[in-house]
């Protein structure tokens, strides 16, 4: 058992998949990052095309 765990450690295989996981947070930060900028813009447009076509009361 203890023989497993250190060639575990021993492993290369670890470091890699710890920058992996780092890119993909920077990934996702980034992401989150443009997708919130994105959301502003689209959410201002959004408002601004229902205000042009609000129907009116009198009918």
């Amino acid at each position: 058992m203890l023989r497993t765990v250190v060639e575990f450690l021993k492993k290369e295989d670890g470091p890699t998949a710890v920058e992996y996981a780092v890119m993909l947070a920077m990934i996702i930060v980034v992401c989150i990052a443009a997708i919130q900028a994105l959301g502003t813009n689209v959410n201002s447009t959004f408002s601004a095309v229902g205000s042009a076509i609000a129907p009116t009361n009198g009918t």
